[in-house]
């Protein structure tokens, strides 16, 4: 039968090395989670922007005339499309 004493430095001794492990396990977690976020970030940065892009586009088919409404539309539709596009990938990927 083991000592109390050599039990408890065993103990002791496992405890320490998960507590290592824990810390170095919560350090790749943290350093994860700021890539994550700069990830984050960044997507969110391009959905901006492509969200300016399609509000540009809608006030250049507000004053479109009738002979470039058709153009207009078709473009609009594509801007939209790309940013709908982009917006469901972004959510997929939260």
């Amino acid at each position: 039968m083991i000592s109390r004493e050599a039990y408890i430095e065993k103990m002791k001794t496992q405890l320490d090395e998960l507590n290592i492990q824990m810390e170095h396990l919560g350090n790749k977690a943290a350093e994860a989670q700021a890539n994550v976020r700069a990830t984050y970030v960044k997507d969110m940065a391009e959905l901006r922007a492509q969200s300016a892009q399609a509000r540009a586009k809608m006030d250049e088919l507000k004053s479109a005339g009738e002979d470039r409404w058709d153009a207009m539309v078709t473009e609009m539709e594509k801007v939209r499309d790309a940013l709908v596009h982009s917006f469901s990938y972004f959510k997929s990927q939260v």
